[in-house]
């Protein structure tokens, strides 16, 4: 009797205290948004972190303590908020871009590298202001994993936005001369060099271009640094770009000439041989660039390609199934993929591939190979 006496005691002393916790939690949520809107911001701060405490599974809760955390600079506490929202939120793609910010600014740079893909993943949502800061930032991480060309592609976006802001030319100076490095970390005495490419890709990036200014930072750079490895190779692509491709083709050649194991400079010409049916040269290159970058699907594309057009249908089938290996994703790779089966007369095969091209050829992510998002122009696909 005793005990079922203090049971029953328990249970009345815990029903109240409980019942009441909704109520409490409806209170100081309201208390929080009151203090917010009148921008009493710590109040507001103090105010949520008691409510999501009382209410865990309240997502909006930790979007508005996310913010006002970050809006503060307290980055490592916004961190927690947000892995908190995206973790709960039946829409977390925004919180997404907020988590790899904070990972950013506390230099958790890898990590903040895969909430970024998974914010992109998710259809690039928030505001305007939030995809162009995550953009950037997005561009910066990528630049520093390696991926020049779609960090480019990324930042001529937001050049063509009219963004022309020092931050933007020298983040698109450091991918334009395959610095891996984020802003904060590369050496001073380079900022210049930076900063001529920058300028000369920010005006490259205009819609329309605007060649002459663009022309005028390239020989300034050249002018000054025309030893340093890849500004040989950015004058090569910028005048590629411009459509003087002789001229970049000696671009490269001086770029080998500086640095012989320049993988990029070596598939760039190997293009340009392509185009120009230059094959046997093209063939030389690009199987040594293959030797050099055994890991990067788009040099085993090129050589695909120029075995392909060389009537070379087996070697071809060899290099293209191994770029589609390395990029499951690239609908360049599977186009020509499927015109190298049907050379072989395995149309089972050209079917499987076109398939899958038809199902890619639209995607316009990050995550997709440079050649699916710079644009319409067939050249890519050859």
């Amino acid at each position: 009797m005793p005990a079922g006496f203090c049971l029953l005691g328990i249970l009345l002393i815990a029903v109240p205290a409980f019942a009441t916790t909704p109520s409490r939690f409806a209170q100081i949520a309201k208390q929080a948004e009151e203090a917010q809107t009148a921008e009493r911001m710590n109040e507001a701060i103090g105010l949520y972190q008691q409510a999501v405490r009382l209410n865990p599974s309240w997502s909006e809760g930790w979007w508005a303590l996310g913010s006002l955390l970050y809006d503060q600079d307290r980055f490592g506490e916004s961190q927690l908020a947000f892995r908190r929202f995206v973790a709960v939120s039946p829409k977390p793609g925004p919180g997404y871009a907020f988590l790899a910010l904070c990972e950013y600014e506390t230099r958790e740079y890898d990590t903040a590298l895969r909430h970024l893909r998974a914010w992109a993943s998710r259809g690039w949502s928030g505001t305007s202001e939030l995809i162009d800061v995550s953009t950037f930032h997005f561009a910066l991480l990528l630049t520093r994993e390696g991926k020049f060309i779609e960090a480019l592609y990324l930042l001529a976006g937001e050049a063509e936005k009219s963004h022309s802001g020092p931050a933007l030319v020298e983040a698109m100076g450091l991918a334009s001369l395959r610095m891996r490095s984020v802003p904060e970390d590369y050496p001073p005495e380079k900022r210049e060099m930076v900063w001529l490419s920058g300028k000369a890709a920010y005006y490259a990036a205009l819609h329309p271009p605007d060649f002459s200014s663009a022309d005028e930072y390239a020989n300034r750079l050249n002018l000054h640094y025309e030893g340093q490895p890849n500004v040989h190779y950015f004058l090569g692509t910028l005048l590629k770009f411009e459509g003087k491709y002789e001229e970049a083709a000696r671009e490269f050649q001086q770029e080998l000439k500086i640095a012989p194991q320049n993988g990029a400079a070596m598939i760039s010409l190997a293009r340009l041989d392509l185009d120009a049916n230059n094959l046997d040269e093209g063939v030389a290159l690009a199987r040594t660039a293959c030797r050099l970058e055994p890991q990067n699907s788009e040099v085993h594309r090129v050589y695909g390609a120029i075995l392909l057009k060389a009537q070379n249908f087996e070697e071809s089938v060899r290099e293209l199934e191994t770029a589609a290996k390395l990029a499951p994703d690239s609908a360049a790779v599977r186009f020509q993929l499927a015109a190298a089966y049907r050379k072989l007369n395995r149309p089972r095969d050209a079917e499987r591939e076109t398939a899958a091209f038809n199902l890619l050829k639209d995607k316009q992510e990050v995550m997709a190979p440079a050649e699916e998002k710079l644009g319409n122009n067939p050249e890519l696909l050859k």
